[in-house]
């Protein structure tokens, strides 16, 4: 079988560094029609559109076309899995969700009347927001959109295109105050109840939460601990009593995830690999029991399945957006090994026993021995549920310790992604932050290997380290809702610290010790800086890999300011941070990770509360409005995300003999495409 040789990384911008360290027309009534311009167009053009505080890319898939039919098929087939599942992650992000979706739609595609008014700009913009964060409230600060147009406007729309929508829903969409948050991380204040994300029944509280749970693992293996919470809601039953809705088949999202059986069961007719086969066998019987036994059996037989070109993530998966840190949100990503990249980065995973052994952590909380840790550069091929339209750059999975101890993860870099941000980013943040043409020099030479090299760290050393003590519970138990962004921090950290040693020289993957010291410089300057324009001025940062960021970039800062480790010097009004000693942050960096991994494996959650809350929450508003104030001249929005390819089978006397790619262009036409060919979930 003829396998795809694809191209490698290209260095990245500053800007498009810092963006990827974070991911108006009228649609016609049959998107589907709509001409799209062909695969890998020499004319491509990889940013469509911008509005409120987004910009809409396009990626590639490279040499699609020399994948074999069989590989085509499968990568069709797990792309229209991943679809199936689609609304699933609306209604996971709060319950009114998918009403006032299909409604807004409704009213996009029907109405006739005035599009040059400024309401009707504001309502397109307000849908766009809703589809590029699969709901109501912001993608990454949580906060609910503000809709840009008086409720008497929407009123109107609804009488003139025939479009019900509840009268509840009026003060759901134009009142602040009602479900504000999606995600509240204020331990001040019941984090559930605060909380408008969909996993838990509206009066649920988070000491219920926290009693059912514990209910739940009395008694139960601590050393393979089942990942409980993570496909189901918690409500009440007649009775008042807590009661599990578990998504499966017959059961919560039972509707959606049939269909996504439907294509499971194609994909695993061509699969890659008799193991992924069984893998895709057992994610099946997964959705259609809710078995989390077999959940773990599947991660088992998935990270053990390696050879295959093709491969893919899909489920309830990561638990950023469940305040309590069980409930997993659905998506999906489906990928194609990039082997050229691969070989090249092999060597981190290879000598994955050297990083174990020189961690700066204490011995008690390395592993053993570190096994089945497998790394790839991949091309996406197509993304769904809480992986797109905003996309992560890396990703290690699966996300049970226990699991990674015995049998490894899987670690990637979304390559055609991390290409798309270079391609349409802005150049234009890294002379207005770096502290002297020295910076700026080393950052042009070295900044895309330093974005690459991180990353790398991060997914495939920093995740699969350390291991938790003896007796002490799952983070998500002991940490509660500050365990994802210390665990972010403690991923962080473990790459910072090794970006300066010598041995990435050694191993090929680095070219100078100047590839670290641009990492330190754009991650001081990120951690401290730009990411803050990402903020509405008076807010505090809840996002945990914002937090996390400012976190280990301030508590640096701090505990090297005696020794003028870094200096915060002020020119004509604009502050910049000139680190002076590099092997001295360096060792900042490893005595912050130690902490962060004594933290996580003895259960400390006071020490771990201290440090976010002391060092990862607050937003100095002086600096914040400096930010904007800087940044806001460039025009660049600073959350990107995508439009999917479109994958077209072409088929003869029933059966497909070729998969075309197409790169639609338009962001409205693909969300209206998608609700016509996967809304599969009724409303509450």
């Amino acid at each position: 079988m003829k396998k795809p040789r694809m191209s490698f990384l290209k260095f990245l911008p500053f800007g498009v560094f810092c963006m990827v360290l974070l991911a108006v027309s009228c649609a016609p009534n049959d998107p589907a029609s709509a001409p799209a311009k062909p695969a890998e167009s020499d004319d491509f053009q990889y940013m469509t559109e911008q509005f409120a505080d987004v910009k809409i890319l396009r990626y590639q898939i490279p040499a699609w076309d020399k994948l074999d039919l069989q590989e085509k098929k499968l990568v069709y087939y797990l792309t229209q899995a991943g679809l199936a599942g689609r609304d699933i992650i609306y209604d996971q992000n709060y319950r009114h969700n998918l009403e006032i979706r299909n409604a807004l739609e409704k009213i996009y595609r029907t109405y006739d009347g005035d599009k040059t008014d400024e309401n009707w700009k504001n309502f397109e913009i307000y849908l766009k927001r809703i589809w590029f964060s699969n709901g109501i409230h912001h993608h990454y600060s949580y906060d609910k959109f503000n809709p840009g147009f008086p409720q008497d406007y929407l009123e109107e729309l609804l009488k003139e295109t025939g479009t019900t929508l509840r009268d509840e829903m009026l003060p759901v969409i134009f009142d602040p105050s009602v479900d504000a948050k999606k995600v509240s991380k204020d331990g001040s204040q019941d984090l559930v109840l605060n909380s408008a994300v969909n996993f838990y029944g509206p009066d649920i509280t988070e000491k219920e939460v926290e009693a059912y749970f514990k209910s739940k693992t009395a008694g139960k293996d601590a050393a393979r601990p089942l990942s409980y919470g993570l496909n189901s809601k918690l409500t009440r039953n007649d009775n008042g009593q807590v009661v599990e809705k578990v998504y499966k088949v017959g059961g919560l999202y039972g509707a959606a995830l049939e269909k996504v059986i439907h294509w499971l069961e194609k994909a695993k007719a061509v699969a890659d690999t008799p193991q992924q086969a069984k893998a895709l066998g057992l994610l099946i019987d997964y959705y259609q029991t809710g078995d989390l036994d077999t959940w773990d059996k599947y991660n088992i037989a998935w990270v053990q399945d390696t050879s295959g070109i093709v491969d893919y993530i899909q489920g309830f998966v990561e638990v950023y957006n469940d305040p309590m840190g069980y409930t997993g949100s659905y998506e999906s990503i489906v990928q194609i090994k990039d082997l050229d990249a691969s070989e090249k980065m092999k060597v981190l995973a290879d000598h994955a026993h050297y990083f174990e052994e020189n961690s700066p952590i204490d011995d008690a909380f390395k592993k053993e021995n570190v096994v089945g840790i497998s790394y790839n550069f991949i091309n996406v091929a197509g993304e769904a549920g809480d992986a797109s339209p905003s996309t992560p750059i890396g990703v290690n999975l699966p996300n049970a310790d226990w699991i990674r101890k015995e049998y490894g993860s899987k670690s990637i870099s979304l390559g055609n992604i991390v290409n798309a941000y270079e391609q349409a980013g802005t150049k234009g943040f890294l002379g207005e932050f770096s502290n002297d043409s020295t910076e700026v020099e080393r950052a042009e030479a070295y900044g895309g290997q330093a974005s690459k090299l991180h990353t790398a760290l991060h997914e495939v050393i920093g995740h699969a380290s350390g291991k938790l003590a003896p007796g002490v519970g799952t983070p998500k138990e002991t940490l509660k809702n500050y365990s994802s962004t210390l665990e972010e921090a403690r991923a962080d950290l473990v790459g910072l610290y090794y970006l300066l040693d010598p041995r990435l020289i050694e191993f090929g993957v680095m070219d100078d010790l100047d590839v670290g010291r641009t990492s330190y410089d754009n991650y001081i300057k990120n951690g401290l800086m730009l990411q803050l324009r990402r903020l509405e001025p008076g807010t505090i940062i809840e996002q945990d890999h914002m937090r996390n960021r400012q976190m280990v970039a301030s508590w640096v800062y701090e505990k090297g300011q005696k020794d003028e480790v870094i200096v915060k010097e002020v020119r004509d009004g604009k502050t910049y941070f000139d680190i002076r000693d590099y092997e001295a942050l360096r060792q900042l960096f490893g005595q912050l990770l130690a902490e962060v991994q004594r933290i996580k494996s003895e259960g400390d959650f006071e020490a771990g509360k201290a440090l976010v809350e002391n060092y990862g929450v607050q937003v100095d508003p002086a600096m914040h409005q400096e930010v904007l104030d800087r940044t806001a001249r460039f025009k660049s929005a600073p959350y990107g995300g995508f439009i999917n390819p479109r994958l077209v089978p072409v088929e003869k006397d029933g059966e497909i003999n070729d998969v075309q790619v197409e790169y639609p262009d338009d962001f409205a036409e693909q969300m209206l495409e998608y609700a016509k060919q996967y809304s599969h979930l009724t409303p509450e």
